[in-house]
């Protein structure tokens, strides 16, 4: 078995050797690499890896899932940072969770991926994935962005707004959550549009169903385009269209815990459903 570890910047070296050590115990071969290292470096060494490890917190995660994901390649995730929404581990379980792993002591659970393409006078100009969310927002001091949708070929309309984002369940949690969206299941397929304070304050976010494509048609701009939160962002010119749908490949996600974890999860890492005030 060949295992993948793709660490922070900034990962602890005993947490990573901790890792190397337990997967050659098992007679399995690793490597490793850092998150923000040369993209070439890191997909060269994808060939016959059954499966990727994540050292770090949510965005070295979303690194490894957008890697893993159009390869067909488990992740798991071990959370060296502080949320660790999306993790499973904490570094004190790393070792105890790689032996459950070999002896297929797990679940696989398979979460959305984004597939958003970017037209440019009607060519392609850029396609890119994400687990989380594809954003269109107002490049600097711009004003408002003003966007067009359409889904599956029915016009939905237009709105003024410093932005709009297209999210997966899985990053219903995240920038959405964050930007008034509704929180969804993660191993839903749906996809929601949420507008990033839009002018009309009867904008709301809307959830669609599996199998729909949303397209944003930028009417006005200049915007840039990100996907899961990265420091890299697109040029986006008025006339250009981001066609967002999902992934043929689900991401498999290796998770020990029961499903219904999630929603306790809500509660430990965001608060969800935890009176602020405690009865007397």
């Amino acid at each position: 078995m060949k295992v993948g570890i793709i660490h922070a910047p900034r990962a602890e070296k005993s947490v990573i050797a901790s890792a190397v050590k337990t997967i050659k115990a098992h007679k399995g071969e690793a490597w490793e690499v850092d998150r923000d290292g040369p993209v070439s470096a890191i997909t060269r060494r994808l060939k016959g890896t059954t499966l990727i490890i994540t050292l770090g917190g949510d965005g070295t995660f979303l690194a490894g899932a957008r890697l893993a994901a159009p390869r067909g390649i488990p992740l798991l995730g071990v959370n060296l940072g502080r949320l660790g929404f999306l993790t499973e581990l904490d570094a004190d379980e790393l070792e105890p969770g790689l032996k459950r792993f070999f002896k297929g002591d797990y679940r696989i659970e398979e979460r959305n991926v984004l597939q958003a393409t970017l037209t440019r006078n009607k060519k392609n100009i850029a396609r890119v994935i994400g687990l989380n969310e594809a954003v269109i927002n107002r490049a600097g001091e711009a004003r408002m962005v003003r966007v067009e949708i359409d889904v599956g070929g029915q016009a939905v309309g237009v709105i003024d707004a410093d932005g709009v984002m297209v999210a997966t369940a899985t990053g219903s949690t995240a920038y959405a959550l964050a930007s008034g969206g509704p929180i969804l299941e993660p191993t839903l397929r749906d996809l929601v549009l949420v507008p990033m304070n839009p002018f009309a304050l009867t904008v709301r976010p809307i959830v669609f169903p599996p199998g729909q494509d949303i397209t944003l048609a930028v009417v006005r701009g200049p915007a840039e385009l990100r996907i899961d939160g990265g420091r890299r962002s697109r040029s986006v010119q008025a006339g250009d269209r981001l066609r967002c749908g999902s992934h043929p490949r689900p991401l498999m996600v290796v998770r020990f815990s029961p499903p219904e974890s999630f929603y306790r999860r809500l509660g430990e890492k965001l608060g969800w459903g935890r009176p602020l005030v405690p009865m007397k």
